[in-house]
């Protein structure tokens, strides 16, 4: 959305929310992205069900990086719950606990042959013999990371968040919330067989957490019996951290001549934000369901996000109407401690609440910092940035330490460029970008319930000097509040 927030769509960041027999024409603007990308609806948890694929295919006379494939399809991972998601939404809030755990998980709209619901309509995947698949992975599921394999079929990685990469090669997939990823699927397994598609919950530290397992099926097209029992599919463990980290830390762009990267050598500003939950007390007079009593919440450096009512962020910046937000976001966690520390005293899990931005300069080169916690104890966080994609040149796990990590285990060659990275549980990642994309722009925890808790912020980049480097003006149609 080059110079152009005011489709970006998170409710009151740079837009109110569309009110009921309201109406918004979104005007989305493609620059360099190529492959996956999505949408969805960015109101309370109105994305459980308004969400679809956008494909951006290769510019007619360039050819893929890869071998074109003989066809290509989205797999969109969902989830499912036999309440209504508005109920669900507002028990949860009401309650200060954790939200109801989903009863299924989807592979485009079915949850697969376990459940008698969806038995005959479970997806199924017809390929050819000996032909090559772009299977295009998103990951629209609201609570958790997701692990996802095709029985007997190893899966080529070529592409993340509308950028491509280097290929590899996996038995498995691991996939955050708001990710997506581009896999090459060979057709070249018996076709007498067919084979099963499967998704589960990678969830390093939820006490509750839906442990089902969704099921699609591959068959060839020329085997036509539907009495063999398709081959079973393996996945790791549902805690498996070790797996998780492994298949992302393999990601790599292309970095080549026609797919050069831009990650800035040098960082004008560095950011150092920590990702915790925390928890509130409960009103006088009010029964919570949070540990001892409280109310859950969440944070980045402490401050637990609330939103405004009465107007956007963005409106009020572009407007200079005062009182909407505070500019003085910490670009450190205002206290230091052993942030990944087994015990963590309770002084430390009450967060501060508010509305407050960081602003950048036009052409920046930004190093931001995401540091697990273990406050409540430590899970992963898959932070998502609006704007802009962003390059993830370092992890580990631990607490950060900038004179050993950035100088040993830093990659400024050829790191991936994306827009959602999982942070992983008690651990650290590093992301370099350049702010040269004018607005407002939201950062989030894509599991939904932790950015309902407060787990986000905001971005403004200001205005360049050049006619090009200012924002656009909004449209005449932006929903009122």
């Amino acid at each position: 959305q080059p110079r152009y927030p005011w489709a970006d769509g998170p409710e009151y960041i740079t837009q109110c929310p569309i009110q009921p027999g309201g109406k918004f024409s979104q005007k989305v603007i493609f620059t360099t992205e190529e492959g996956t990308l999505w949408w969805h609806a960015h109101s309370e948890w109105t994305r459980a069900t308004v969400y679809g694929a956008i494909v951006v295919y290769p510019k007619k006379g360039h050819a893929y990086p890869f071998p074109k494939p003989h066809a290509d399809l989205p797999i969109i991972f969902g989830e499912w719950w036999k309440q209504d998601i508005f109920e669900l939404f507002d028990d949860f809030r009401r309650s200060g606990g954790d939200p109801l755990v989903s009863h299924a998980i989807t592979i485009n709209g079915q949850p697969g042959d376990r459940y008698n619901c969806s038995r005959q309509d479970m997806f199924k995947l017809a390929v050819d013999q000996g032909k090559t698949y772009l299977l295009r992975l998103i990951n629209a599921a609201m609570q958790d990371i997701l692990f996802f394999s095709i029985a007997g079929h190893q899966l080529t990685v070529v592409g993340t968040d509308g950028t491509y990469t280097k290929p590899f090669k996996s038995d498995y997939i691991t996939i955050s919330p708001g990710q997506t990823i581009d896999v090459l699927l060979r057709a070249d397994h018996p076709i007498a067989a067919s084979y099963y598609m499967a998704a589960k919950f990678y969830s390093s530290a939820r006490a509750a957490v839906n442990l089902n397992t969704t099921t699609a099926l591959l068959h060839y097209t020329t085997n036509n019996t539907t009495t063999t029992t398709p081959t079973a599919v393996s996945l790791p463990a549902t805690a498996d951290t070790n797996a998780s980290v492994a298949f992302t830390a393999r990601f790599r762009s292309l970095a080549d001549k026609k797919h050069p990267v831009d990650v800035p050598q040098k960082a004008d500003t560095n950011l150092y934000f920590t990702l915790s939950m925390n928890a509130v007390p409960c009103p006088a007079g009010a029964t919570c369901a949070g540990p001892n009593g409280a109310r859950l919440a969440a944070s980045v450096n402490n401050v637990s996000l609330v939103l405004p009512t009465s107007m956007d962020v963005l409106g009020a910046y572009y407007r200079g109407i005062g009182g909407v937000y505070g500019d003085d976001f910490p670009s450190n966690p205002p206290v230091s401690f052993d942030f990944t520390n087994l015990t963590i005293p309770a002084v430390d899990r009450t967060p501060a609440t508010g509305n407050q931005v960081r602003v950048l300069e036009y052409n920046s080169s930004v190093e931001l910092v995401f540091q697990g916690t273990n406050l409540l104890g430590g899970v992963d966080h898959p932070m998502h940035l609006h704007g802009t994609n962003f390059y993830v040149v370092g992890w580990g796990f631990g607490n950060f330490d900038r004179a050993k990590d950035a100088n040993k285990t830093y990659n400024l060659v050829d790191p991936p460029f994306q827009n959602t990275i999982a942070v992983p549980r008690n651990g650290w990642v590093a992301v370099r970008f350049k702010a040269t994309n004018p607005g407002v722009w939201f950062m989030h925890c894509h599991l939904e319930r932790h950015a309902s808790w407060g787990m986000g912020m905001t971005f403004i980049v200001k205005n360049g000097k050049g006619p090009n480097d200012k924002m656009l003006p909004p449209p005449s149609d932006m929903p009122p509040c």
